[in-house]
């Protein structure tokens, strides 16, 4: 149901930027109209199917664990990294990101949506906010190490830290709440 819907969506796109792209001054809306609804349906369908999806029990448990278990890893290798920042070389740091973070990055992010489900949205939001400024920060290093700036990296390093300790402090409160 979710990848029919996903290709309603993707068919009504392509269909209107066709129909739009045949005369450069007018759009013939008696089949524009149709095909965009058909578009809106789909993503309405599409994403009423990832809800039902990211609130299944089981999803919500394991996904719930993929995030503890990432957001941990990725605290405790930043703080190892922040350990031993001075001995890897700038533009080294780049492929030393890739190879820490990349993974858990991605597994968390992949999750996430479980969280509005399990905490609530103003907890998911105070927990994606800082998970968010963390990612950005290692963004930073990444490319900072990239054009050479050793002030950069090594300043970035901290502040990424210090947006994962807390994006981990108050998943870990929300997490205690839940489960109690």
């Amino acid at each position: 149901m979710k990848n029919v819907a996903f290709v309603f969506v993707i068919l009504a796109f392509l269909g209107g930027a066709f129909l739009t792209s045949l005369d450069a001054e007018k759009v013939d809306w008696l089949f524009f109209l149709p095909i965009v609804t058909l578009g809106f349906i789909g993503a309405f369908f599409y994403i009423r199917a990832s809800n039902k999806a990211a609130i299944h029990g089981d999803t919500l448990k394991n996904n719930q664990a993929v995030m503890a278990t990432s957001l941990h890893r990725i605290v405790a290798n930043l703080d190892a990294l922040e350990g031993r920042k001075d001995s890897i070389p700038t533009y080294e740091m780049r492929f030393e990101i890739d190879r820490v973070f990349r993974d858990d990055l991605m597994r968390f992010a992949d999750a996430r949506n479980s969280m509005k489900h399990l905490f609530g949205i103003q907890c998911f939001a105070d927990i994606m906010s800082s998970f968010a400024a963390g990612e950005r920060y290692i963004n930073r290093i990444w490319s900072a190490s990239t054009d050479g700036y050793i002030d950069e990296v090594l300043l970035y390093i901290s502040k990424a830290n210090a947006q994962f300790k807390h994006a981990q402090e108050v998943f870990d409160a929300a997490q205690r709440q839940v489960n109690s």
